[in-house]
């Protein structure tokens, strides 16, 4: 029964996305970006050195605990573990299998513009922002589209977003994080799917119960760590590969304006297909102007919104820039180049979207320790992620159903169904859950990109004080 409903959705949610994907969320984002560097003055570029110094100004693993909500650096881990995920390693993979080494180069441009697009998000979710009695802080894209729109038009935008939001993120997205945990597993240790998705379950639903200060803690520390060992071990094969490194990012623009020449058909459907590509795997990926990462940067403890708006451009350079950049080196300079099994652009069926980075490790790793390490990697990304996402589902839970239930009954519910979510994760099609997802991340652009534009001035006031000072 599960599989002829797979076989029902799957192509008509295909259709959708090739839609959204193709001719909306590569304008939309490409404009809301170029739009906010304009504004601002390209805060992405001038800014960039002032939000490098206050996260590694004063980086600590162990941050103080806050009465409510959180540090500048606990926030920024928090939006770097939901964006720092199977985005990274299985995003790419699937970016440069269906479009080429040339769709990095459009997630590039996607991610320049981005910074700009986060920078944004994160000013926006401070300033307007909501603080209980009790220090319970509400923000998100929510609470800055009815700042936008008064009356039922804002109400109709944030709600929708809402729930886009908590489908895309909260139940579907952690669909896709436990799916890739599941997969590589099996595949790296042969431990069954659903028993790793049972053991994700229990630690998960022990971190979601104990509330924001005990996410921020694991957050705070996974990440830094995390993202080290994957850099150090993609540092390690690309200084064997390091002959083939010229010819790999040679090939990443070569193909961002050649693509037909790797992944067939005319100029026309290639181009087309590398760009929609880089654009929906690095929306995936470093999620800015989504409209998920400002719930992280709403529970920033810090002075001026322009200060967290700094460090949010931070986290996507780190994700898209390093980390993601990283991965995609790794893997075109160990199967795309010239002695790689896909320099010819023909992709055997053993290679997928799922395995290719464990395929890319293995030829320098070696195959059992190279899926291995892959698989080890993607549990703490994809775990992080998971947390990151289910707060952010929450937040938006509490705004629909805050008033009708108390917030601690509006918690356990929704916990209870992401986990059941998580375990289903292990279970279904890859395809399918990775179709699914993309389709609510495209549909919750479109509200959040709306509020953006019509935000400007709050915007371009926030960084014109900052400059002022």
């Amino acid at each position: 029964m599960l599989e002829s409903l797979e076989s029902v959705l799957y192509p008509i949610v295909c259709n959708i996305n090739n839609y959204l994907s193709s001719y909306i969320l590569v304008f939309l984002l490409i404009a809301v970006g170029l739009w906010y560097s304009i504004k601002t003055r390209f805060v992405q570029v001038r800014c960039f050195g002032e939000g490098m110094r206050k996260v590694f100004g004063n980086l600590s693993l162990r941050g103080e605990k806050q009465e409510s909500g959180m540090s500048s650096f606990q926030a920024l881990a928090t939006a770097i573990a939901a964006q720092v995920g199977t985005g990274n390693i299985v995003g790419a993979s699937g970016a440069i299998l269906t479009g080429g080494p040339g769709a990095i180069f459009w997630m590039w441009i996607i991610a320049f513009f981005g910074m700009a697009t986060i920078y944004a998000e994160a000013t926006l979710a401070l300033q307007t922002r909501k603080v209980d009695k009790d220090g319970t802080v509400h923000g998100g894209p929510v609470y800055y589209i009815t700042t936008a729109f008064q009356g039922g038009f804002g109400k109709f935008l944030a709600g929708f977003f809402a729930v886009a939001i908590i489908l895309a993120l909260g139940f579907m997205g952690c669909m896709v994080q436990s799916n890739s945990i599941g997969s590589t597993f099996e595949t790296a240790f042969g431990v069954p799917a659903w028993i790793v998705g049972a053991v994700l379950v229990v630690i998960c639903a022990v971190i979601f119960l104990g509330g924001v200060q005990r996410l921020a803690s694991v957050t705070e520390k996974v990440v830094p760590v995390m993202a080290a060992i994957f850099l150090l071990g993609g540092l390690v094969v690309l200084i064997a590969r390091i002959k083939y490194i010229p010819a790999t990012i040679g090939m990443i623009f070569q193909y961002a304006f050649q693509p037909q020449a790797i992944i067939g058909g005319g100029f026309g459907y290639a181009i087309k297909t590398a760009i929609s590509q880089g654009a929906k795997r690095g929306l995936f990926s470093n999620e800015a102007g989504m409209g998920s990462t400002p719930h992280a940067h709403a529970q920033a403890n810090v002075k001026d919104p322009h200060d967290q708006g700094v460090v949010a451009m931070v986290g996507v350079f780190i994700d898209t820039f390093v980390v993601l950049t990283l991965n995609a080196l790794v893997i075109i300079s160990t199967l795309y180049t010239a002695d790689g099994p896909l320099a010819a652009g023909t992709i055997p069926e053993t290679i997928n979207k799922a395995n290719l980075a464990q395929t890319a490790f293995g030829t320098v790793f070696g195959e059992s320790f190279g899926a291995m390490f892959v698989a080890i990697c993607l549990f703490f990304f994809a775990f992080s992620t998971i947390l990151g996402w289910n707060l952010f589902g929450k937040i938006n839970m509490l705004y629909l159903f805050g008033r009708k239930m108390s917030a601690k009954t509006a918690t356990v519910v929704y916990t209870l169904i992401a986990l059941v979510f998580i375990f289903l994760g292990t279970l279904m099609s890859n395809d399918l859950v990775w179709e699914l997802t993309d389709m609510f991340n495209n549909l919750m652009v479109i509200p959040n990109a709306i509020a953006l534009f019509a935000l400007t001035g709050m915007v371009v006031k926030v960084t014109h004080g900052a400059v002022k000072k």
